[in-house]
C-alpha cells in the first residue's frame, strides 16, 4: 500500500477565542478524490485554509510527500487552489486569468499557450477572450478550475466550488470535476457542504461537525451507514423517529414510536432494551400502496397521505403515522400516484436493515 499523499495529525486551531479545528486528523492516498462534508461553521474553510498555507495550526501538523507544510509558504507549496468565490482578475480576459500562473515562469511562449489551450479544454471553457464580467458564474468558475490546474499542481484545493452556480448548471459542473480529475490524477482535496457533491465525486468523505471528524467513510458506506442521526441528516433526506426500544432479537431493535405505532429497524451499537431511542430510515427505502396495512401484510403500518408533491423525476409523499407522527416516502416519478393523493388511506413497510435506530 501505497504512503499517504496528505497526512494530516491532530490538528487544533482557534479563532476569535473559539476553537474552529479540535485534533482533526485525516489522510489522503495518491490520486484520490477526498470530500470534506459539513454544515455552515463546521471548519470546512479553516481546514482549507491551512493546507493551503492562509493560515498556520496551533498545534499538530500538516504533512504532504512527507515534507512539514508548516516550513512552506502558499507559493512554494505548489498547491492549486479554488476557493467559494471565483477572484479572476477582472480587467484580463478569461485565458490571460488562466495562464497568469506561468507569468513567473521561464517558459517559452509557445510552450505557456499549449498549456493554457490545455487547461481550457479540460474544463472545456469557449470563447475564453472574454472578460469574467462577460462570462456566467459557471463559466468563470471553470476558468478559475483552468488557472487552479494549469502549472500541474501538487494537491488541489476546491472550497464549495459550486456554491455560487446556477441549480441547472451545478450537474454539468459536478460532472467535470469528476472528469477533470480522472485525467489529472491529482489528489484532491474539496471542502462542501452538498450531501450530492461529496457522494457524487468523492473517493472517500470526512463528515466535520462542531470542529471534529464525526465520520469518515466511502459514499455508498457513509449514506448507508451512518454513524448518528445529525450524520444521516447531513448526507440526505431522512425520516427521524422518537420512541422506545421494545425488544431487540439478531440485531433487529423493535421500536415502540411516541406516536404509538410499533415498527422495526437495525440496532447500531450500545443500543439496549427500553433506551431511549430515534430511527432515521431514508424516503427512497419505504414501500408505500394504497391499500391496508393488512393486506400489505408483514411489517406494514397504515399511514395517511398529507401531502403529494411531483419534483421532476420523483414523487415525494408526506405521511401521516399513529398519533401525530410524520414520515417521508420518495417514488419514481413513472410509477404514477396511483390513488396516493391527500387523504387516502395507505399502508407504508421496510425492511428492518434499511432503517438504523440509534440511542438517543
Amino acid at each position: 500500500m501505497s504512503e499517504p499523499a496528505l497526512v494530516v495529525q491532530d490538528v487544533t486551531r482557534r479563532l476569535g477565542g473559539r476553537i474552529v479545528l479540535d485534533r482533526i486528523s485525516l489522510l489522503a492516498e495518491p490520486g484520490a478524490f477526498v470530500t470534506v462534508l459539513g454544515a455552515a461553521g463546521s471548519g470546512k474553510t479553516a481546514l482549507m485554509d491551512i493546507l493551503a498555507g492562509f493560515l498556520r495550526p496551533g498545534s499538530g501538523r500538516v504533512m504532504f510527500g512527507g515534507v512539514d507544510l508548516r516550513r512552506l509558504s502558499p507559493a512554494r507549496r505548489g498547491f492549486g487552489v479554488v476557493m467559494q468565490r471565483d477572484v479572476l482578475f477582472p480587467h484580463m480576459s478569461l485565458a490571460q486569468n488562466v495562464a497568469y500562473p506561468l507569468r513567473f515562469r521561464r517558459l517559452a511562449r509557445a510552450e505557456r499557450r499549449r498549456m493554457v489551450e490545455a487547461a481550457l479544454d479540460l474544463v472545456q471553457l469557449a470563447e475564453p477572450h472574454r472578460r469574467p464580467a462577460a462570462a456566467s458564474a459557471a463559466e468563470r468558475q471553470r476558468a478559475a478550475l483552468a488557472r487552479a490546474t494549469v502549472a500541474g499542481p501538487r494537491l488541489l484545493l476546491l472550497d464549495e466550488p459550486l456554491s455560487a452556480q446556477d441549480f441547472a448548471d451545478r450537474p454539468a459542473m459536478a460532472v467535470m470535476l469528476r472528469r477533470m480529475h480522472r485525467m489529472l490524477g491529482v489528489t484532491t482535496i474539496l471542502a462542501t457542504r452538498a450531501a450530492a457533491d461529496a457522494l457524487s465525486l468523492s473517493d472517500k468523505v470526512a463528515v466535520l461537525a462542531d470542529g471534529r471528524i464525526a465520520q469518515e467513510a466511502a459514499p455508498d458506506a457513509l449514506y448507508a451507514d451512518p454513524a448518528a442521526p445529525h450524520i444521516a441528516g447531513l448526507t440526505g433526506e431522512v425520516t427521524t423517529l422518537v420512541g422506545q426500544v421494545a425488544d431487540m432479537e439478531e440485531g433487529d431493535a423493535r421500536v415502540r414510536l411516541t406516536c404509538g405505532v410499533s415498527v422495526e429497524g437495525r440496532a447500531t451499537p450500545g443500543l439496549r432494551v427500553r433506551d431511549r431511542c430515534v430511527l432515521c430510515l431514508r424516503p427512497e427505502r419505504v414501500a408505500v400502496a394504497a391499500v391496508a396495512a393488512a393486506e400489505m401484510g408483514g411489517l406494514a403500518i397504515d399511514a395517511t397521505v398529507i401531502e403529494a408533491l411531483h419534483l421532476g423525476d420523483q414523487l415525494r409523499l408526506r405521511l401521516l403515522i399513529g398519533a401525530g407522527a410524520e414520515l417521508v416516502v420518495k417514488r419514481p416519478a413513472a410509477a404514477g400516484l396511483r390513488g396516493l393523493s391527500p387523504g387516502q388511506s395507505v399502508a407504508v413497510a421496510w425492511q428492518p436493515s434499511h432503517a438504523l435506530v440509534f440511542k438517543s
